[in-house]
């Protein structure tokens, strides 16, 4: 596992439709479970490197992040490589704004090491809003807005090229053509 920082990358091409994503794809991208339970089926161990946690400021977030999330005065950044047997199989990016962080949910900024999804998919107070499946550049994407009782965090995950997504066909690899 490296331990030096991975840049979140930018430009992300979110899809209209799903029928835009080869059906091995979209079957990951529309996982509605934990997605770390669901790695979990395809290696020994799923461990995770958190790659920058900080709170942020609402410029600091891209146009996209702020359409997607309320107004506040901060927000708790989590950057991630998530790993499967050490391959690096994800780079997570989650954005939660400080009206979220009450009440038991003020643990997500402690973490550390610790997969989002034990913490999110451990109680009965999540709902999802929706999922956009993109990609960026080869690499395919999926960003959800998610509750915890009833209180907004923004989940972008990229899945590398390791990943199980990958395993199911070459046209999972492949770039999509734009329409």
């Amino acid at each position: 596992m490296s331990e030096s920082y991975v840049p979140f990358p930018d430009a992300i091409h979110w899809f209209e439709f799903s029928s835009d994503v080869p059906p091995s794809v979209v079957d990951w991208l529309l996982e509605m479970g934990s997605m770390t339970r669901r790695f979990e089926q395809h290696c020994s161990t799923v461990s995770v490197t958190p790659q920058k946690e900080c709170f942020i400021e609402h410029h600091q977030l891209s146009k996209e992040e702020a359409e997607q999330l309320p107004m506040s005065e901060r927000y708790w950044l989590r950057e991630i490589v998530l790993f499967g047997d050490d391959v690096p199989w994800l780079l997570g990016r989650t954005v939660i704004p400080l009206e979220t962080l009450t009440g038991d949910d003020q643990a997500l900024v402690d973490l550390g090491t610790l997969p989002l999804g034990r913490y999110l998919f451990s109680g009965n107070h999540l709902s999802r809003d929706y999922i956009h499946l993109g990609q960026q550049a080869k690499y395919w994407a999926r960003r959800s807005r998610l509750r915890l009782s009833d209180k907004p965090l923004l989940l972008t995950e990229i899945f590398l090229p390791a990943s199980p997504v990958y395993a199911s066909g070459d046209d999972a690899v492949k770039p999509t053509t734009e329409k």
